[in-house]
C-alpha cells in the first residue's frame, strides 16, 4: 500500500485541531484539499479515521490507532531529511582522515582542532598508515584526504601544499651532541641510527640513506620492531639516535631531547580526489587553504620586518614581532 507523506500530513494536522478548516490554515491549502486527501486516505486505508460534525472533526477508533503511529514516522522522516540536507550543506557528516605523522601539535593540529569547534556535528575518523595505503583508499573512495609528506601530487588524485615543517635529531639528553643547540650533517656522519619499522620509520631510513651518503659515508641505520613510542625509550637508552617531524617535539619523551637539523625541512600536502563530492570535505580544504595563507603571510611578515625612519636621528629603525614558529605536523 503506497500512502503519501502529503495524506498523513494532513491527516495528522486535523487530528491536532480538530477540525478540516483550522488544519487548513496551519497548512496554508483550501479546507476542500484537506477533506478530499483525507477521504482519499480512508478509501485507500478502507476505514474511516474521523466522524464529521457541524464544530468539527474527531478520530474513530481506528482514526486514534493510525494517527498515534502515523506522528512517530512522519517525525523520523522529518528527521531524516533534516540529517540529509545537513549532510549535503556539509554542516553534519563525516570525514575519514589519514595521517601520517603526529597530531600532538603544529599546523595538521590546529586545523583539525578548528575544523571540529566550527563543525561540531562532522565526525572525524582519523586512520595511521603507509602513504601507499592512503592513496590507495583515496582512489577507492575509503578514505576522504590524507596528509602526507611530498610536494607531487599522484596520478587520479588532487593535491596542495598547505605546510612545510623542519626535521630534528632526536638523541639522549647525555649525548655529546646535546651541548650544541642546532646540528648539521656532518655532526651526525660517524653516528649510529635507530628507525622503526612500522611508518613512518621506512620513509626516515631513506631520508638518512640520501643525506648520509652525501657526506661519502656508509649510514650505520638499524630497523627496530618498535612503535615510536617505545624508539624514543630506545634513544634515551643509548641504542642510537634518530630523526623526528617538527610537530612530534609537542611531545617529549625522559631521557631523551630534541635538536633541530638546520637546513632541512619537510613539505606537507594534503590529498584527494577530485571526483569525491563530500560537502564535509570541501569544508576542510577550504579552511586549510585559509589557514595556510594566513601561516604563510605571517611567516613572510617575520622574515621581512617592516622598516621606518627615525626622523629625529635620521637612522633606520627595524620593528618586526617575535618570529613566529614556523607549522609543522
Amino acid at each position: 500500500m503506497a500512502i503519501e507523506l502529503k495524506h498523513l500530513r494532513y491527516a495528522i494536522a486535523a487530528a491536532e485541531h480538530h477540525s478540516f478548516r483550522r488544519a487548513a490554515n496551519v497548512i496554508g491549502v483550501h479546507q476542500s484539499a484537506i477533506s478530499r486527501r483525507i477521504r482519499d486516505l480512508e478509501d485507500q486505508l478502507g476505514v474511516s479515521l474521523f466522524n464529521r460534525h457541524s464544530g468539527g472533526v474527531e478520530l474513530t477508533y481506528a482514526g486514534q490507532n493510525f494517527i498515534e503511529h502515523a506522528r512517530p514516522a512522519m517525525g523520523q522522516i522529518g528527521c531524516a531529511a533534516s540529517l540529509a540536507d545537513a549532510c549535503g550543506s556539509g554542516s553534519a557528516g563525516l570525514v575519514r582522515v589519514g595521517i601520517f605523522s603526529s597530531l600532538s601539535s603544529g599546523f595538521i593540529s590546529d586545523l583539525l582542532r578548528t575544523y571540529e569547534r566550527r563543525h561540531s556535528d562532522v565526525r572525524l575518523d582519523f586512520v595511521e598508515g603507509a602513504p601507499s595505503d592512503h592513496l590507495s583508499a583515496i582512489r577507492q573512495y575509503k578514505m576522504d584526504i590524507a596528509f602526507l609528506t611530498g610536494a607531487t601530487t599522484p596520478i587520479g588524485c588532487e593535491g596542495q601544499h598547505l605546510w612545510t615543517e623542519r626535521v630534528f635529531v632526536v638523541l639522549p639528553t647525555d649525548d655529546v651532541l646535546a651541548n650544541k643547540g642546532e646540528l648539521v650533517w656532518a655532526d651526525l656522519r660517524n653516528r649510529h641510527f635507530i628507525v622503526s619499522n612500522s611508518d613512518p620509520g621506512p620513509e626516515i631510513h631513506s631520508y638518512l640513506v640520501k643525506h648520509l651518503a652525501q657526506l661519502g659515508h656508509n649510514p650505520s641505520i638499524e630497523n627496530c620492531a618498535v612503535g615510536r613510542d617505545n624508539l624514543m625509550q630506545l634513544v634515551s637508552f643509548g641504542r642510537g639516535l634518530t630523526l623526528t617531524s617538527e610537530a612530534t617535539t609537542g611531545t617529549t619523551f625522559p631521557g631523551t631531547i630534541y635538536r633541530l637539523l638546520v637546513g632541512e625541512e619537510l613539505p606537507f600536502c594534503a590529498i584527494w580526489s577530485s571526483k569525491n563530492d563530500n560537502p564535509a570535505l570541501r569544508r576542510l580544504l577550504s579552511l586549510a587553504r585559509v589557514m595556510a595563507k594566513r601561516n604563510q603571510l605571517q611567516s613572510g611578515a617575520a622574515r621581512h620586518p617592516k622598516v621606518e625612519s627615525d626622523v629625529t636621528t635620521g637612522r633606520s629603525l627595524a620593528k618586526s614581532k617575535e618570529p613566529m614558529r614556523r607549522p609543522g605536523l
